[in-house]
């Protein structure tokens, strides 16, 4: 189905990543630049034309990052899907509502944010220079952007325009803002104080700290076999876990699930299969990954490290495995595409080998103790 070159093409290499500084309309409002805006998978939601993707393919969802100086802000704006935010360096400061005044709250390594649709967020970087986020946004056509009236105000004051039909003109590059092009209206005040007000406690509802995280060590088939032994922690949305008892933080849709995977030292998850795509990416340690499609047999080392997360598209419909080679636990993000709950295809032999261990999946598509789910089919 996939030849080495294309699955090759699947790998996104973290020094690999290009950015654009002239993403949006903010570029040259002085707190908020420079602001590096990179798209890994999907355009996302960047107004020039110009920006550079790693990877064009639908998903479903999208994934991205920003990187930007410390005490540099992006500005109030909106969107009609989701958002998330994925500290992996620094710390960052999440606004939202401007309705009128924002409310904040902070994130460091390994913490997330799902901001709502339909209200007005922003972010600073409060940290070191070099902080970074990634992001995800849901769906494959996410409806693009929308800029708050300050925002708008600001950036036609350093002769940045946005037209109506979403074009940036820039008459310090010397373009013309003049007839027949039409600057965009904003929401007015008041459209905006009609929007649902989320407040703090509401909020802190859609923040999962990675020090809050709930590790399940029954989420994959094959996590009680020797040399495997992976733990899964779910953040948002119904993921791949087979444990009847995860308790997802964040549940409302967002077109993608979110879990943590750790693997311990020379641990690894066994031969499986998901009939949707999965984006992985290595934020701590390195993991090894295999992937079969049809005749043909595929590795592939990501590396997650200060400074520098490798990303994988994992195609529908392939067999993979992952596997940690270091002396120390490896930590991966996982993000399925879809809301429903996803069914783990595992090869034979691991359900063999599980089955000796006792363990075996349920009709409802849970680990379980063996004996109990054959009592019940007799």
């Amino acid at each position: 189905m996939f030849s080495i070159q294309e699955l090759q093409q699947r790998f996104i290499a973290f020094d690999s990543l290009r950015y654009s500084t002239e993403a949006f309309i903010d570029y040259r409002i002085p707190e908020c630049s420079p602001k590096y805006n990179y798209a890994l998978i999907g355009s996302g939601v960047s107004q020039n034309p110009k920006q550079p993707v790693s990877l064009r393919e639908k998903h479903g969802f999208q994934v991205g990052g920003v990187s930007m100086p410390h005490g540099k802000t992006n500005p109030p704006h909106m969107h009609f899907t989701c958002e998330v935010f994925i500290c992996v360096r620094g710390v960052w400061e999440i606004h939202w509502g401007f309705n009128p005044q924002a409310q904040t709250t902070r994130i460091s390594f390994g913490d997330m944010v799902s901001v709502p649709t339909w209200i007005y967020r922003g972010f600073k970087n409060v940290g070191i220079d070099d902080g970074f986020m990634f992001t995800t946004l849901g769906g494959d056509d996410t409806g693009g952007i929308l800029w708050g009236p300050t925002t708008l105000e600001a950036a036609a004051k350093q002769g940045v325009y946005l037209t109506d039909d979403y074009q940036i003109i820039d008459t310090q590059a010397g373009q013309k803002m003049e007839p027949p092009l039409k600057a965009l209206t904003p929401m007015s005040l008041q459209e905006i104080q009609q929007l649902r007000v989320w407040s703090a406690q509401e909020m802190m509802q859609r923040v999962v700290l990675k020090k809050n995280l709930q590790w399940s060590r029954h989420g994959l088939l094959d996590s009680a076999l020797n040399n495997h032994g992976a733990q899964l922690a779910p953040v948002l949305g119904l993921g791949i876990s087979q444990d009847r008892n995860t308790q997802v933080p964040i549940t409302n849709p967002h077109g993608v699930s979110i879990e943590w995977l750790r693997i311990p030292a020379n641990g690894h998850v066994g031969r499986h299969q998901l009939k949707e795509k999965q984006v992985v990416i290595a934020i701590d340690g390195e993991m090894e990954l295999t992937i079969e499609s049809t005749s043909t047999s595929y590795q592939q080392k990501l590396f997650g490290k200060d400074k520098a997360w490798d990303t994988y598209a994992i195609p529908a419909d392939v067999w993979r495995a992952f596997k940690n080679n270091s002396i120390h636990d490896t930590y991966v993000l996982l993000l399925t595409a879809g809301d429903h709950r996803k069914k783990i295809h595992w090869d034979e032999s691991i359900i063999k080998q599980a089955a000796s261990a006792n363990y075996s999946i349920d009709a409802n598509g849970y680990v379980a103790p063996k004996h109990y789910v054959d009592r019940s089919q007799r």
